[in-house]
């Protein structure tokens, strides 16, 4: 086989595989590139999220602990039942929940695949209360559930790795994948790389985190305090990691607004 035809033939392979390598997002329907199978991304998530509690402090405060517990298996429920309802509950079935609170300044949080949350005590002068927590969890729970951190990782593998295998990478550059992993869900400050998500991707967040919030029982309209707190936060100072991987400006609180009457209902069902 000639090199022009075997580039061909390998550009029709990629092709049709990035053409199956797609799942579909809750709620918008937005087909998406995952590259990576589920068991992998569960699988690192695991070994990631273990390696995180070991270098970093867990909270020792019972009450905020307490809390951050009480709101996470509440959305937890709010997600299942959201996924049952749809006909998606399969999505959730490797999952096992974890809800933790760590010590540290940084104005911070995210969830890994399978459930694995983590809160930074920064941000709770933010969230103030538990609903203010609960807009925090939903949103990265969303980021999780609509597969977003799979997605990033499958475009930085395509880009930075040659689109190989991430088994391939871990055992060729476990140090560089480890570090896009950690990039692709915010974690951590000694990656040395902050990849924002997307507008589109901050936007499907939102919505999903709005819908498992109210169902879960908090009010979603405190959504509008919250982002309004984490933009002033962001006004002539260098953004909290928070806000460089999570945009907070005029326009999403307006978008938030305009979702407000799409989620009431749910928020008014769960009473």
């Amino acid at each position: 086989m000639n090199p022009l035809r075997s580039c061909l033939y390998g550009l029709i392979v990629m092709v049709a595989f990035l053409a199956v390598s797609c799942t579909t997002v809750p709620v918008t329907g937005r087909k998406q590139l995952n590259l990576i199978p589920t068991e992998s991304m569960l699988s690192m998530s695991l070994q990631q999220y273990d390696e995180f509690l070991k270098t970093h402090k867990v909270s020792a405060d019972r009450e905020k602990t307490a809390m951050i517990k009480r709101v996470g298996i509440r959305i937890q429920n709010a997600v299942e039942q959201y996924f049952t309802d749809n006909n998606m509950a399969d999505r959730l079935k490797e999952y096992r929940w974890d809800f933790n609170l760590v010590e540290s300044e940084e104005i911070n949080a995210w969830c890994m695949p399978g459930g694995k949350v983590v809160i930074y005590t920064g941000i709770l002068p933010f969230t103030q209360d538990e609903t203010g927590l609960a807009v925090v969890m939903g949103h990265e729970i969303a980021h999780a559930v609509a597969a977003h951190g799979n997605e990033r990782m499958s475009q930085m593998l395509a880009v930075q790795l040659g689109g190989v295998a991430l088994a391939v990478a871990l055992a060729e550059q476990p140090r560089t994948t480890q570090n896009l992993w950690l990039a692709a869900f915010g974690v951590g400050t000694a990656v040395g790389i902050i990849l924002p998500y997307s507008r589109l991707h901050e936007s499907e967040a939102d919505r999903l985190g709005l819908i498992f919030m109210a169902m879960a029982g908090y009010d979603p309209r405190h959504a509008v305090a919250f982002w309004e707190r984490m933009a002033r936060e962001k006004e002539g100072k260098a953004p909290p990691k928070f806000l460089s991987t999570h945009p907070s400006d005029e326009k999403r609180i307006s978008d938030i607004k305009r979702l407000l009457p799409e989620v009431m209902p749910y928020y008014e069902n769960s009473k």
